[in-house]
């Protein structure tokens, strides 16, 4: 009997709002559209102009911040913190400790389908490390090094 390959389940927006305690308008990830628990995950965030920040940053050329984008990293990493620790995780906060190596490479604009794709570097005890990259169309939008801490 030959096996089917298992495809990975996707977590959508209801099962990331019972995971991490961000709610609108600092809700930045709508999906996670894969992941290996405990090693990687793929974020996505569908940007529309209808979001607050484009209303001043900048009217004429609407650009989504650098802090939003590098927020998103975080809110993705902390969804496979808490995939991976289990129920007893949810609702926690998970706290920047360091900014490394942050790079921006190319705008992030209204109508773009954001991927945030990260992967852990390493975990002692409730402190984990990731390394991110943010890419439109397979292009490197944005990337970092960062470590958060799980709090309860």
């Amino acid at each position: 009997m030959e096996t089917q390959p298992q495809e990975t389940p996707k977590i959508d927006i209801t099962r990331i709002m019972e995971m991490i305690p961000h709610r609108y308008p600092f809700l930045l990830i709508d999906r996670i559209v894969d992941f290996e628990p405990g090693e990687r995950a793929v974020g996505l965030k569908n940007v529309s102009i209808n979001e607050p920040q484009f209303q001043g940053h900048f009217p004429s050329f609407p650009v989504m911040p650098g802090v939003l984008i590098i927020e998103a990293m975080a809110q993705t990493a902390a969804i496979l913190v808490v995939h991976t620790l289990g129920k007893e995780a949810e609702g926690k906060l998970v706290y920047f400790m360091s900014i490394d190596d942050a790079r921006f490479r190319k705008p992030v604009v209204p109508g773009d389908a954001l991927y945030i794709h990260i992967e852990k570097q390493q975990v002692r005890r409730n402190v984990w490390k990731f390394r991110a990259q943010a890419k439109v169309e397979g292009r490197v939008c944005a990337e970092a090094t960062y470590s958060a801490m799980i709090m309860d």
